[in-house]
């Protein structure tokens, strides 16, 4: 395990959206790629928050964003604002976080399961675990 790899910590899809709701500087930061906003669906956090859709790769090369960070630090500079990552399933998130900790950020958490969890078995994601399967809020754009 890598030094900065320590600083990420594991929140449930409703343990960040909890924190989210009552941490005014929390912030939900969601890696996944435009097309995943916009045929699978993108986190709702109430009213006045939005989740930083910032995406960790880009489709179809899905080569690591060499702007993520920096990009990132402009939306948020408080470096130690609760930060939940969100993907797929939890993997690029983690990269995410682990970038974010190793820049400086205290308060780094990948959101384990991500917003459609593993697959089930009949291959489909979203049942299982995960954002949608916990039942929180979520729409499609």
């Amino acid at each position: 395990m890598s030094t900065f790899e320590a600083n990420v910590m594991e929140a449930s899809p409703k343990d960040a959206y909890d924190a989210i709701q009552y941490e005014a500087t929390a912030q939900l930061v969601d890696v996944r790629t435009r097309a995943e906003w916009s045929y699978v669906g993108v986190p709702m956090l109430g009213p006045r928050r939005e989740p930083i859709l910032l995406e960790w790769q880009s489709f179809p090369q899905m080569a690591v964003n060499p702007e993520f960070g920096p990009t990132l630090q402009s939306v948020c500079p408080d470096t130690s604002a609760p930060l939940y990552f969100l993907c797929r399933s939890g993997v690029r998130s983690h990269a995410a976080a682990q970038l974010m900790g190793s820049m400086g950020y205290a308060n780094v958490f990948n959101v384990v399961d991500g917003f459609e969890g593993p697959p089930d078995e009949n291959g489909h994601r979203g049942n299982r675990a995960g954002w949608k399967a916990d039942g929180l809020p979520w729409r499609q754009t």
